[in-house]
């Protein structure tokens, strides 16, 4: 089949990818003519997806990059993986929007579209389908089948791929979802039918939501358990030596990427605007995640002040990390940043080291902070904050030689000059 992925991130490329690998004629259309400009030179920017295997599927002819929505024509499926951000605090369906325009006049009888952008229940009913119909000047569910299917990529993540975690599928007719389950059928390894759209929304919403509101949990657990003098580390390790009822959930620095920050956001943004009622879990949960840079950076200057009778202002400290999570680039809502950010903006001078992240704002600095390269001097610091444990970071030299570690993920033992989150 001729497979349209529109957007080419860190869903939609290795979608695309995997797609021509099982024998489908790919085009991967991307806006950001940057981003195609590397694609189309067989330079993958997403680290899940190496650039030998973009490389291989271009060279077969299976995958191409494009920005111009001419070559979207003649689609037999085409998958929606553009961004649902946040705007003003607010769901921003912009870009589902434009994708659907951008699709719509080339929709011919018996095509496929299906989102997989994450959203509030209604959205593909609502939102995306009315602008198909109105664009292509066909029926939805009778000359052309609509479908959702939530991405679940995680990013960084060796074990669970695209190809064999669980992919639900839903469609807006039985007909429509036979379709949508026979492309899936073709890149996964398990398809799971939902009933309809708008379980299928409401299931993706709800497993991030779940996530969301377990870390807030710990979170607020982890600064209660500091305040009683309690090893919060070991509690959790304790309680999850329990067989049933209970999964581990750790607390860190805030959550980031594009789903904790945002997904539990549309849905206690759609169920308040649609009919006026408060989730008020969600919100609790995002008050506390949100807050948690803040606690991060009073727990420093506490230190600071107690250990060496020193302000934030002027003291020179060590970031760890940038990105949301280990093995990654991904720096989306990253809680690292804000806490950085909050750190500079009370006048410390802080260096940040990410072996995944490239100079682009001065915001953070290409210094190989791993066994082999020496180039950062940790003693000529006056704090470390450990804020994302990437494997190339050298943990035991940073025992070694700091003056003084805030480790905020809880992976290096406690010492007189170690405090872990």
């Amino acid at each position: 089949m001729h497979i349209c992925v529109l957007g080419q991130g860190y869903v939609g490329l290795p979608l695309a990818v995997r797609a021509a690998e099982a024998g489908h004629t790919v085009t991967g259309y991307e806006p950001d003519p940057t981003r195609c400009e590397a694609l189309a030179a067989g330079s993958s920017y997403v680290e899940d997806i190496p650039s030998s295997r973009l490389q291989a599927v271009s060279a077969s002819g299976a995958y191409r990059a494009t920005s111009d929505p001419q070559d979207l024509k003649g689609f037999d499926v085409a998958v929606i993986t553009v961004p649902t951000p946040l705007t003003d605090r607010a769901p921003d369906l912009s870009c589902v929007r434009d994708a659907g325009r951008a699709l719509a006049q080339w929709i011919e009888p018996g095509a496929t579209v299906v989102l997989e952008s994450t959203t509030h229940p209604g959205t593909t009913r609502d939102v995306l389908v009315p602008l198909l119909e109105e664009g292509s000047g066909l029926v939805a569910g009778r000359d052309f089948h609509v479908g959702f299917s939530p991405e679940r990529i995680d990013p960084g993540n060796a074990d669970w791929r695209l190809e064999n975690t669980p992919k639900i599928v839903a469609g807006m007719t039985e007909g429509c979802l036979a379709r949508v389950k026979e492309f899936y059928d073709s890149v996964t390894d398990v398809t799971v039918p939902a009933s309809g759209l708008e379980e299928a929304e409401l299931a993706k919403v709800f497993e991030n939501t779940y996530r969301h509101v377990n870390i807030a949990l710990v979170n607020e657990l982890s600064r209660m358990a500091h305040t009683l003098g309690v090893d919060v580390w070991h509690t959790l390790e304790l309680a999850a030596t329990k067989p049933f009822g209970f999964t581990k959930f750790l607390p860190g620095p805030g959550v980031g990427g594009h789903c904790l920050p945002i997904d539990p956001v549309y849905l206690s943004h759609h169920v308040k605007a649609r009919h006026g009622q408060t989730f008020r879990l969600i919100e609790l949960a995002q008050d506390i995640n949100e807050s948690q840079p803040d606690y991060v950076v009073r727990r420093l200057q506490d230190a600071l002040s107690r250990r060496f009778r020193r302000s934030v202002s002027g003291a020179r400290i060590l970031a760890l990390g940038a990105a949301y999570k280990p093995g990654t680039s991904d720096a989306r809502q990253s809680p690292a940043v804000e806490v950085t950010d909050r750190l500079r903006a009370m006048g410390a001078d802080v260096t940040v080291v990410d072996p995944y992240l490239p100079v682009t704002d001065g915001s953070c600095r290409e210094i190989p902070f791993t066994a082999t390269e020496q180039r950062v001097r940790v003693a000529d610091f006056d704090a470390v904050v450990l804020l994302t444990p990437h494997d190339e970071f050298d943990l035991a030299r940073l025992a070694d030689e700091a003056a003084y570690v805030l480790d905020t993920r809880g992976v290096m033992a406690a010492a007189p000059h170690i405090e872990r989150l």
